[in-house]
């Protein structure tokens, strides 16, 4: 395990407006207001047409290969998540949630495109401090949070 300490910022809420897409608004954002690092809570409405990455093609030891799952109507979300640089200083979004309707759920990574739908709401708490980044594994090819 590794660890790193850091603080409280600012704390922003966000609502999304429907057809805007949730990791390219949080990063834009983030870019905007001079955010590195922050922690995201995630509730509200997603639509038709969002896409979430439901895990790996099986057997990933040469690469991963992500699922990815393409909601065909409005569901619910509830989700969390981190934001932390890459090697750029770029700010990348890393969520991961559940969708549901009609008594059926996908749960997922949002960074593939999950579209707002009438309401989708973020609290955004930004994290002060250095040494955490997101940095391109060479062996699976992913941007991983290195500390």
């Amino acid at each position: 395990m590794r660890s790193l300490e850091m603080e409280r910022g600012r704390t922003f809420v966000l609502r999304l407006e429907t057809g805007e897409v949730l990791h390219e608004v949080l990063e834009s954002f983030c870019r905007k207001n001079g955010i590195q690092n922050a922690y995201v809570s995630v509730v509200g409405g997603i639509g038709e047409g969002s896409r979430m990455t439901v895990g790996p093609e099986m057997p990933y030891e040469k690469g991963i290969v992500p699922i990815v799952f393409k909601l065909d109507a409005p569901h619910e979300l509830t989700a969390s998540g981190t934001i932390f640089p890459d090697e750029d200083g770029s700010p990348m979004v890393h969520i991961h949630g559940s969708a549901g309707r009609e008594g059926r759920a996908v749960t997922g990574c949002l960074r593939t495109g999950v579209i707002a739908w009438l309401v989708l709401e973020v609290v955004l708490i930004e994290l002060i401090g250095e040494g955490a980044v997101r940095k391109k594994d060479k062996r699976t090819g992913i941007k991983i949070l290195e500390l």
